[in-house]
């Protein structure tokens, strides 16, 4: 098994492509050991000290750090990575909920807003989306109020330093050319 590795935009994260379906539905975010106990992989990855986070895209798994350097953490997440995958285990435990799962019950916005939000949303999934995944993260929808956009940053977009000029400069001047009624973008 080859693992493909990628840096991205944010130095505390890195992108892991093992050349297989992570997850064939839907994406998932662990930001704790605890958490993490959902996933039989990303419990792995968290018993390696200074991993601080785990995403799970279609076909990546993006990894963050704390203190340690790539160079002392990559062997270790590689390792557990190919051998999570060549054990056959699943990747989500059965007891698991996906994160989209859980954002989409954590949506808000105004029901006279819906034809707004759908086109949002329609723009999220087929313009920003695919480019965020590219570098390891994810953004969802997460409400719409007052011409305010609220969207969830994860995976390497979480704390990314560039983060604020991709929501800033990139997704809100996209939405505000195809939606009139956004003003600005807000990470919930």
């Amino acid at each position: 098994m080859f693992i493909q590795t990628e840096a991205t935009p944010n130095p505390a994260t890195q992108k892991f492509l093992p050349g297989k379906v992570v997850m064939e539905t839907g994406t998932a975010e662990f930001r704790s050991a605890e958490e993490a106990q959902a996933s039989p992989l990303a419990a792995r990855l968290f018993e390696i000290p200074g991993v601080t986070g785990v995403y799970f895209g279609y076909d990546f798994i993006s990894v963050s750090k704390e203190n340690q350097e790539w160079q002392h953490l990559k062997p270790a997440i590689l390792g557990s990575i190919m051998e999570h995958f060549m054990s056959g285990k699943p990747v989500m435990g059965d007891a698991s909920v996906l994160s989209e799962e859980l954002d989409a019950g954590g949506e808000f916005f105004d029901e006279a807003d819906e034809t707004i939000v759908l086109t949002i949303k329609e723009l999220l999934e087929t313009r920003v989306r695919p480019a965020v995944a590219q570098d390891g993260g994810d953004i969802t929808f997460r409400g719409f109020k007052d011409g305010k956009v609220y969207l969830n940053m994860k995976g390497s977009c979480s704390g990314c330093p560039s983060s604020t000029a991709t929501l800033k400069h990139g997704v809100q001047n996209l939405l505000r050319h195809f939606v009139p009624e956004v003003q600005e973008v807000i990470a919930a």
